[in-house]
């Protein structure tokens, strides 16, 4: 059983700051990648920045710049820095890993988050 647990989610004004972060937990063997996506109501949800092992951090191109995406490979947590925010920027955010569960496969399984919410005020 694997579980992704996010926080940090909240209001704030535009061109504030607010740190988001996410554990996750259980019977992990390995973690590919840690990532952030967002969704808003009636959109899909899309890849807001990621991070892979051994890889560069990737970021969408309307958050490049201002978010940073960070991770700790021993703890499995992943958070994401968001500075000069901006009311564009409002959306529920979905931590998401693509891990392994045992050695003998190289099978990569997809867990989510259960979403927080940010909110930019204008």
């Amino acid at each position: 059983q694997v579980q992704l647990v996010e926080s940090g989610g909240g209001l704030v004004q535009a061109g504030g700051s607010l740190r988001l972060s996410c554990a996750a937990s259980g019977n992990i063997f390995s973690i590919n990648s840690m990532a952030w996506y967002r969704q808003t109501p009636g959109k899909q949800r899309y890849l807001v920045a990621r991070t892979t092992t051994g890889g560069s951090p990737s970021y969408a191109d309307s958050v490049k710049g201002r978010f940073t995406i960070s991770r700790d490979n021993a703890k499995n947590t992943v958070d994401l820095q968001m500075n000069s925010l901006k009311p564009e920027d409002t959306a529920v955010y979905y931590c998401n890993a693509l891990l392994r569960l045992s050695p003998g496969t190289d099978n990569v399984y997809s867990y989510w988050g259960q979403g927080t919410q940010v909110t930019v005020s204008s």
